[in-house]
């Protein structure tokens, strides 16, 4: 489980990809040696399995169905990507409780300037968008976001200066695609609903 908080910005620098999925290697500020092999890693909002790890990166395998619902096929040697470690019971529950299970790719369609902060909004594949709800939240390439309006199968939300400048969505353009990760709790309660 994550936060959403992301806490390392790092960088794809080699892409091995096989008919059975691919493997990236990552460099990253952190601390390796406080990462165990088997540990979980959320890459842009992807939990992906460290499973071998060299001075600052660190490889991780990718399925070919992950390859498909996700960003994660499209990247490129050089990119750079939102890094946040596994939550441990005690930590600040700075966002909102993510998994890293990619529900589906949105498509980024308006980016306005507003002060110092930045308007997004983002175009969600059906069914995902009953699922999103004014105040609620959302994960966007793994970052936690509070949903300001809804429209339909697009909305909004608002970016502060320090999650620009923090996160990849500083390197975002109209028509760039983002995973995204719909609330736990709203995905629930529309089950329940659809059940009773």
């Amino acid at each position: 489980m994550f936060t959403g908080i992301i806490t390392d910005l790092g960088t794809v620098i080699s892409i091995d990809r096989h008919e059975g999925g691919a493997r990236f290697e990552v460099q990253t500020t952190y601390d390796l040696s406080s990462v165990d092999i088997g540990a979980s890693i959320a890459h842009s909002g992807c939990c992906l399995t460290v499973i071998e790890k060299h001075d600052n990166r660190f490889f991780v395998d990718l399925s070919p169905e992950t390859l498909s619902l996700t960003t994660l096929d499209t990247w490129q040697v050089g990119d750079r990507i939102n890094l946040e470690r596994a939550l441990k019971l005690g930590d600040e529950l700075g966002g909102h409780i993510v998994a890293g299970h990619v529900d589906g790719v949105g498509e980024l369609i308006s980016l306005i300037e507003d002060g110092d902060a930045y308007r997004l909004k983002i175009r969600v594949p059906r069914p995902l968008h009953r699922y999103i709800a004014p105040k609620g939240s959302i994960a966007l390439d793994g970052i936690s976001l509070t949903v300001n309006e809804v429209e339909d199968d697009v909305f909004g939300v608002a970016i502060i200066p320090h999650t620009w400048t923090h996160t990849t969505l500083s390197q975002k353009s109209v028509g760039d695609k983002l995973n995204l990760e719909i609330d736990l709790m709203a995905r629930y309660a529309a089950r329940w609903r659809e059940t009773v």
